[in-house]
C-alpha cells in the first residue's frame, strides 16, 4: 500500500504551486521538487515582460484561498502583471506559507521516475508499487524518494526549438551558441550592450519574437546604427500581427498592430521564406546560412535571437508507459484537442483528468509539458487540470469529471508559445511578403 506515502509535484512554477494548494486543500501530503535555487527560476529569464492577461487570469483559485487566509492582498484584478510580477507577488508569497514551505525542496533535479522493484517491462503489482524518483541535490547528494503518485509540471522553458528549420539543431548551432538568445533578452536592461548598434537577427513569428523585434526598433532610438533582420519560416505573417483591434486582449492585438506599423515602416529587414541550414563564422560577423524552397541565401549578422517556440523534455519518464502523440509530444487524448495546425487558445475546450491519463497509473503531467510542441497552452487550463487530478487522486471520481473552463471572450493568453505560459493569438489579416521584397542593404546574398 502506498497511502501513507506523499504526491510528488516536480516543477516550482505556477502550475505545479497549483498542485500543492489542492494537494494540501484536499489533507494530502506534497513533496515538490524544483531544480533551480528559487521557486519560479524560470520566471526570472522573462521577468521584464508583460503578460497578456490580467492578474484575475493567472492565479489559481486555490493558492488564492491559502495565501488570503493569511492576509495576502492580490494585486489589481485587471492589471497586467511581468513575469517578474508574477513570480514575486504570487510565486514567492505563496511558496513562503508556514503550510507549504516544509513541502519544498530547492536545487532538486529529478532525473528519471520509475516503479519500485519494476522496470518498465514489469506488469505485476505495478499498480502498487510506489513510484521512485531518483533525485540529484546540487551538492552532488542523490537520492531515491518514494510517492504514491507523480505529477509533472516541468514545463517546457528548458529546452527551446533549435533554429533548424527541420527540427534539428542547424549545422553549427551548438558550435556558435554563445552568439544565440534563445527566448526574450532583456534589451532595454542586462542584454542591452549585447544588441546596441549591432545587427541582430530574430527568427520566429510568435509573441516572443513580437516583444524582441519590437524592443530591438526601441533601442533602434537611441542606438540608430542598430539593425534587426527578421527570419519567418513561412511568408504568411498573419500569425505575427494578430487580431490588431478585433483581438480578444487589448494588450496582446496593440502589440500587433505596433509590430505591423513597425514593419510596414520599414524598421526591419525581413527575410522570408527562410529556413536556417547552418550557422558559420564570417571575418565580419556570423554567417547565416538558409534557403527559401529553392535557392540558398546567406545573411551576415553579429546576435541571433531564437524564438521558435519549445518542446518537452521526455528523459526522465523513460521507466515509465506514457501514451504520447507522435507529432505533438503531447498526451495523445489530448492531441486532437490542441492541435495549432486546427485550434487557437480561444477553441481549446476544457479538459481535465481523463484526457491526461496514461498507461501508468497515477502519474500524470500537467501545464505547458502536457501540450508538449503545441503552443496553445493557458495558465487557466494548467489550473484546471490540476484541479482535476487532484479530485482523482483522493477518488473525488465526480469532482474529477466536472472540468470546466470559463475565459473572459473567447481567450486568455499568457506570454506566448516561446515562454512556457500564453499562446498564439487570433488572426484577422494576411500579409504575404517574398525575398524579392526584401529591401536594398540587408546583406542578405543571394
Amino acid at each position: 500500500m502506498t497511502h501513507h506515502l506523499p504526491v510528488a509535484v516536480i516543477g516550482g512554477g505556477p502550475v505545479g504551486l497549483s498542485a500543492v494548494a489542492h494537494l494540501l486543500e484536499r489533507g494530502e501530503t506534497p513533496i515538490l521538487f524544483e531544480a533551480g535555487d528559487s521557486i519560479g527560476a524560470n520566471l526570472r529569464d522573462w521577468a521584464h515582460v508583460r503578460m497578456f492577461s490580467p492578474w484575475q487570469y493567472v492565479v489559481d483559485k486555490a493558492s488564492v484561498r491559502l495565501l488570503m487566509a493569511h492576509g495576502w492582498q492580490m494585486p489589481p484584478a485587471d492589471e497586467l502583471p511581468t513575469g517578474g510580477d508574477l513570480r514575486e507577488k504570487y510565486l514567492l508569497p505563496f511558496a513562503q506559507l508556514p503550510q507549504v514551505a516544509p513541502h519544498i525542496h530547492l536545487n532538486a533535479r529529478v532525473m528519471a521516475i520509475s516503479r519500485s522493484r519494476a522496470d518498465k517491462m514489469k506488469t505485476a503489482n505495478r499498480r502498487n508499487s510506489p513510484f521512485v524518483l531518483h533525485v540529484v541535490y546540487a551538492d552532488g547528494h542523490e537520492a531515491h524518494i518514494q510517492a504514491r503518485a507523480v505529477i509533472d509540471a516541468t514545463g517546457t522553458w528548458n529546452t527551446p526549438n533549435p533554429l533548424g528549420g527541420n527540427g534539428l539543431p542547424a549545422i553549427g548551432e551548438k558550435r556558435h551558441s554563445n552568439k544565440i538568445f534563445y527566448g526574450i533578452p532583456d534589451v532595454h536592461g542586462l542584454h542591452r550592450a549585447r544588441y546596441a548598434n549591432k545587427r541582430v537577427m530574430v527568427v520566429g513569428n510568435g509573441h516572443s519574437a513580437t516583444n524582441a523585434l519590437l524592443d530591438l526598433g526601441k533601442l533602434r532610438e537611441t542606438h540608430p546604427d542598430t539593425e534587426i533582420f527578421w527570419v519567418l519560416r513561412s511568408a504568411n505573417m498573419t500569425r505575427s500581427f494578430g487580431g490588431g483591434v478585433n483581438d480578444e486582449l487589448s494588450a496582446r492585438g496593440q502589440l500587433g498592430e505596433r509590430l505591423k506599423a513597425s514593419t510596414e515602416a520599414g524598421m526591419f529587414h525581413i527575410v522570408a521564406p527562410f529556413f536556417i541550414t547552418e550557422i558559420a563564422e564570417n571575418a565580419d560577423g556570423v554567417l547565416v546560412i538558409g534557403n527559401n524552397g529553392e535557392d540558398i541565401h546567406t545573411v551576415v549578422v553579429d546576435e541571433i535571437i531564437c524564438t521558435t517556440g519549445a518542446r518537452p523534455n521526455l528523459d526522465m519518464l523513460r521507466e515509465l508507459r506514457l501514451d504520447m502523440d507522435s507529432a505533438l509530444e503531447s498526451v495523445s487524448a489530448l492531441a486532437p484537442m490542441i492541435d495549432p495546425n486546427i485550434h487557437s487558445c480561444g477553441t481549446v475546450p476544457p479538459h481535465g483528468e481523463a484526457e491526461l491519463r496514461h498507461p501508468e497509473p497515477d502519474f500524470y503531467i500537467v501545464g505547458m509539458k502536457s501540450y508538449g510542441r503545441a503552443p496553445t497552452f493557458l495558465l487557466l487550463t494548467g489550473y484546471e487540470q490540476v484541479r482535476s487530478v487532484v479530485a482523482m487522486l483522493v477518488g473525488d471520481t465526480q469532482a474529477a469529471q466536472m472540468v470546466d473552463l470559463v475565459l473572459p471572450e473567447t481567450g486568455v493568453c499568457g506570454v506566448d508559445d516561446g515562454s512556457g505560459g500564453g499562446c498564439c493569438g487570433t488572426n484577422t489579416s494576411s500579409v504575404t511578403i517574398g525575398i524579392s521584397e526584401i529591401p536594398l542593404g540587408t546583406r542578405v546574398q543571394i
